[in-house]
Order: C-alpha cells, then structure tokens, then sequence
C-alpha cells in the first residue's frame, strides 16, 4: 500500500509565497514579459533553484499560478452551490461562467496575457482552456438548439481572451462593466439563436 505523502510545511510556505510575488509583479509590470524566475524567487525570498524544482521553468509557474487562481471560479461555477451549481439550468451557468472568466481576466490581465503568450504553448493547448472548453460545451448541450456545441463553446470563449480583454480594457478604455454587459449581450444572443432553433431544427 502507498501512502501518500502531505507536502512539507516549508514547501507550502515557499509555494505560497511564490505565488503572492508573482501575482504582484504581474499585476504591476509593464508587460508579462518582464516577469523574470529571477525576479519572483528575490521578491519570494527564495532560491532561484526552488522555483526551477518546484515548477520546471518559467512556463510551468505559470501554469501552475494560474490553475491555482481559477481553481476558486472553476469550483463555483462547475460543483459549486446555487446559482452556478449543477442544479442551475444551463442557459445560467453559461454567461455566469463566462462572465466569471471575464472578471478573472480583467483582475489578473498581465498573468493571462503570460499563458496565453508562453512559449509555443498556444492557449487553446492548455489543460485549462480543454477544461473550459469541455464544460461550456457540455452546458451547451444542455441548452435547446441543434447549432455546433463544440463551435460554440471555442466562440464564446474567445469572447474572453486575455489579449482581446487586454486591448478593450487597456487601448480602448472600455469599463468593466461595459465590458461585462457587451458579454453578457453577446452569449445571451448566441444562447437566444439556440433556443430559437428548437432541439429538432436543422442548422
């Protein structure tokens, strides 16, 4: 039998200050890409070999950072209690999760814009996107309508990319209210063409 062991005491404390220095240095730099190991192991008080062994490279505390700070959206918006649980109809949860995804986005702007722009990882590659992808599809589904789920889930999704949140919040100087309600519209009309098809209709 294999016992699992409980990370060490120290290694949580190191994690977690990892990533309260990254989420700052992200929040005030001029771009994600001045973001260095370097800098977020001086601004943790640890090693630079600390980061490498725990997160592989730059891209891997990333990942890693970012999966941590959308793992509270993915429980209220996938398992989480009403009105974003499993029991809500679909035709909720969708601009919910969508409109969750937006405001994440908007407050950690430089972090998405640093997964996304990482390497030759294309944000339509992540684990996290697959996951997104897979959940809005499947309340999609859900949703009366014959259109393409799978279509659809990619649409709106890309409704919330970091580097067309970025340019609407940042270049053009649109609120993020506007911006929530323009998401809001926009999924509304696409969930309102479904339920206006019927669940024989053709496309």
């Amino acid at each position: 039998m294999t016992v699992e062991r409980k990370p060490r005491k120290d290694a949580v404390r190191n994690r977690a200050a990892v990533f309260a220095a990254a989420d700052t240095l992200f929040a005030h730099c001029g771009s994600p890409e001045e973001v260095t190991m370097a800098d977020i192991a001086a601004a943790a008080g640890v090693g630079k070999a600390t980061l490498f062994r725990a997160f592989g490279d730059r891209d891997g505390l990333i990942r890693a950072l970012y999966g941590a700070r959308l793992e509270p959206i993915r429980e209220a918006v996938g398992q989480g209690p009403q009105p974003l649980g499993p029991s809500t109809p679909a035709p909720l949860r969708v601009p919910a999760l969508l409109d969750a995804l937006l405001c994440f986005k908007l407050d950690n702007r430089h972090l998405a814009l640093a997964l996304e722009g990482s390497g030759a990882d294309s944000p339509y590659r992540t684990e996290h996107y697959e996951q997104w992808h897979t959940l809005l599809r499947d309340l999609l589904r859900l949703v009366p309508g014959s259109a393409d789920p799978e279509f659809s889930a990619h649409a709106l999704l890309a409704a919330t990319r970091a580097d067309l949140v970025a340019y609407l919040a940042g270049e053009k100087g649109l609120p993020r209210e506007e911006l929530r309600a323009q998401l809001a519209g926009f999924t509304a009309a696409v969930l309102g063409a479904r339920a206006e098809r019927g669940p024989t209709d053709g496309p």
